[in-house]
């Protein structure tokens, strides 16, 4: 699944105030037993998002030059 950085923030702002029920920006809602299962999610989510961070589309540019005519 795609995490967005939206879900992160919320993901912080839940564990900061203990909060154990979030709805993620794609409308799924999820309800954490402990901490440490919104923490391990948490790290889930960072390494997702510095994945998807880390793909860049590779160009390959062409140098076009003129060819003078030899006389």
């Amino acid at each position: 699944m795609a995490y967005q950085p939206s879900d992160l923030e919320k993901l912080d702002a839940a564990i900061v105030s203990g909060i154990r029920s979030i709805t993620f920006a794609d409308g799924r809602k999820t309800e954490y037993q402990s901490l440490a299962d919104m923490r391990a999610v948490r790290a889930d989510v960072k390494a997702e998002l510095a994945a998807a961070a880390s793909q860049t589309s590779r160009r390959t540019r062409f140098i076009v030059g003129r060819v003078g005519r030899c006389r």
